[in-house]
């Protein structure tokens, strides 16, 4: 079984919608996956654009510890219990959307689902998007991604 990532919300290669936009909606998308491997003890969930002219990218989202028999996230609903959510590149847990710099082009957003191998990753709320990538980088067993795209035209 392939392990994948589905969404309500948004389509792999299409627009970001609005609803995930931070000055139209900033709501965090609904998120379904199925076919885990084997030896899974939780999922972690981000939102990365690696687009931004940061020079590391940015960080929308991370959410990790979901609880095993979780396999799904609702728009806009709160992660579930003992679930931790990062701090963002805006500086604070939680969903943050699509904000690029007006005319900077369209950017990347690449949502990721991890299958993760331990029922507990070691981060906190206050902790960043490279920690959460480096705890995962050592306890992936398989990932799934959806990419959308968001351009900021100027244009209301």
């Amino acid at each position: 079984m392939t392990f994948t990532l589905s969404s309500n919300d948004i389509t792999d290669g299409g627009v970001l919608p609005d609803a995930q936009v931070q000055a139209k909606g900033n709501t965090s998308p609904h998120l379904k996956w199925s076919g885990a491997p084997e030896g899974t003890k939780s999922y972690a969930v981000t939102c990365y654009d690696p687009d931004a002219p940061t020079g590391s990218g940015f960080w929308h989202w991370t959410v990790a510890n979901i609880p095993a028999d979780v396999t799904e996230l609702s728009t806009g609903g709160p992660v579930p219990s003992g679930a931790v959510e990062g701090r963002t590149d805006y500086g604070s847990p939680g969903f943050g959307g699509a904000a690029p710099p007006p005319g900077h082009g369209p950017h990347r957003y690449i949502f990721t689902v991890f299958a993760v191998d331990t029922e507990k990753l070691d981060v906190t709320p206050d902790n960043s998007g490279a920690v959460f990538g480096f705890n995962l980088h050592f306890h992936t067993l398989a990932k799934a991604t959806i990419t959308a795209t968001y351009e900021n035209t100027g244009q209301g």
